[in-house]
Formats: C-alpha cells, structure tokens, sequence
C-alpha cells in the first residue's frame, strides 16, 4: 500500500466493517471501536451473556484482515504452559514447543473460569508482544491483540480478572442483545443461507496482513493537538478526583484514550485527532479502570454511568482543522 493517502485508507477501513457485518449481526459502532483498538494492537474484553455472537465476531474479525487465528476456551485446569507452550527435551537438547500464543488474534474464550496464575500467563503478552519462558524471551507476531470473553452474571467455578489484567484491556464491550426482532430475523436468515452453523470458513480476506500493517502505520503518523492531550489527561484525572469512585483510572487509560482516537480519526479519513474520536470511545476505554466505592457499587451504581458524567462535565476544546 505505497503512497496510499487516508481517503484510500478509510475506504479500506470500511469495507472491512462491512465484511465483518455482512456475517455478524450486531451494532456496527461495536465492529467500528474493535477495529480502531486492532489497527493499535489493542486487546478486548467482551462481557456479555452466552451466546451473542463473540466468537463469531472474533472469527470473522480475524479473516477479514487476513489474520492467523487461535483459540484457547479457559477451563479451571488450564496451565500456563498450554497457553504460551514448553520446552521439551528433543534428544540432546530442549526445544521450545510455541502454544497457541503465537498468532495474530488469541480468542481466550470464558478468560475468567482459569485461575490467576493461568491468567497471568497472558499479561507480558497483552502489554510487551512477548513472552519469557525460562529466561528466554520470544517475540511475537505483529499485529497481535487478544480478544476475550467473560460471562458476568455466572459466578460459581470462575476467578474475577484482578485489575492488573483488566487494566491491560484497551476495551471493554458489551455486544447485547438484538435490537429488534428484524435483527433477531436476521440472525436465522442468515443461518439458513449458510448452510452450516460456522460460516467463517467462507469469509474471503478484505485486505492482506502487510497492508494491515501498513495502515496500523499511518496512525502512528495521526496529528494530535496539545488541546486534545490536555482533554485525554483531564477526563483521566476527574476519573481519579470523582467523589463516587474509590480507584480511579491509570495513565495506561490515557493511552488507550489516545491510540483509539487516532485510529478512529485513520478511519474517518483525516490525519489529525477531533474531541469526538476521543468522546467515542471513552466510556468503553474507562469504565473498566474505575473502582466504585463500596457503598455506591451495592447500591447498582455502574462505573459506566460516572464515566458518562464525566464526559458531561469536563469541557471540550474547540475544534480547528489542523494542517498535518
């Protein structure tokens, strides 16, 4: 993709959307903030009940840039070493056996029914590319993101996901239910067209893994304004200062504030960052690192409903085009 200006890089992005909801039924806004934290190499979390539709989206998600794909499903037996693989004696010398870690998109599937230690073994991966085993270190393959998935409601046999691993998620995204019974029509249309339950193996390419790459570029090159870092910064810090919240979020949030709203601006064809790219994605990028006080967190209060507030009451500089 040589020369390619950002109206030929939006193009791209789009049909890209449009493939992955040609066969996932759900809120194209969701698939739009999921390929703005891929093109950053960003990880996510859905959490969401059974059977909305994650794994097909991951799986679609994956085929459409021309990703490898894996899958691991997290069970209470799970080890470390099945996720990121071992080292075994080959004759004469140990040889390390790579785990399905090294891959472009790791579905890790029902994340939260491992306990923390098998957990754990994704952190230096989800934050640093890499993984250490044994003292060596093996990088991994670029672009690589995780996407997981975690049931809410059913506690029993499963492990919370301690804050340090749900810091390292650039998102958190609840897919829902249908919207409509058209959208719930839609679903079984489709399975009837499909003729089989997983159609992912249809799904053509829409772009190459190395123009991925080169896209995943061009939002390194996105012009942020000095006004936008002082607005990321002080939505950051009022999550830190808000009377209701007990841990606010980290500077790790402000970046994922950043890196998303430059993709989202790649997206949309320009080369420089607007106040709604970082509004878009803010409650998604937040929410997760906001600890609620006790007492407040009994009474239902949700960390989304503060991060909403927030938005409402920090002040949005004023937008002026900038030349790049």
């Amino acid at each position: 993709m040589p020369n390619c200006g950002m109206t030929e890089i939006s193009t791209i992005c789009s049909r890209i959307v449009k493939a992955v909801c040609d066969v996932y039924v759900g809120d194209k806004n969701l698939v739009e903030k999921m390929l703005a934290a891929a093109l950053t190499n960003g990880n996510i979390l859905f959490e969401d009940y059974p059977g909305l539709g994650k794994t097909l989206l991951a799986k679609v998600f994956a085929r459409v840039i021309g990703a490898d794909y894996r899958r691991v499903q997290f069970t209470p037996d799970l080890l470390p070493s099945d996720i990121i693989g071992v080292k075994i004696w080959r004759g004469d010398r140990f040889e390390f056996v790579k785990g399905p870690i090294f891959t472009n998109v790791l579905l890790a599937d029902e994340i939260n029914r491992s306990p923390p230690k098998t957990q754990a073994a994704l952190l230096e991966a989800m934050e640093e590319k890499q993984i250490t085993v044994e003292g060596e270190t093996f990088s991994l393959s670029m672009p690589f993101f995780v996407l997981a998935t975690q049931n809410p409601i059913e506690q029993e046999g499963t492990y919370p996901l301690p804050e340090a691993q749900m810091d390292r998620f650039m998102l958190r995204m609840r897919p829902g239910y249908p919207e409509s019974i058209e959208e719930e029509m839609e679903i079984l249309r489709r399975r009837i067209s499909w003729r089989k339950d997983d159609p992912t193996e249809d799904v053509e390419p829409v772009v190459s893994l190395e123009t991925f790459r080169r896209i995943q570029d061009a939002v390194e090159a996105v012009y942020v304004d000095k006004s936008i870092l002082k607005y990321i910064s002080e939505l950051v810090r009022a999550t830190r200062e808000h009377e209701l919240v007990e841990l606010g979020s980290s500077p790790r949030g402000g970046l994922a504030l950043l890196k998303l709203a430059r993709a989202l601006a790649v997206m949309d064809g320009r080369d420089f960052v607007i106040p709604d790219d970082v509004k878009r994605v803010a409650v998604e990028a937040l929410a997760h690192r906001v600890i609620l006080k006790f007492e407040y967190a009994v009474e239902g209060l949700r960390a989304e409903e503060v991060v909403e507030e927030i938005l409402n009451s920090v002040r949005v500089p004023k937008y002026e085009a900038q030349e790049s």
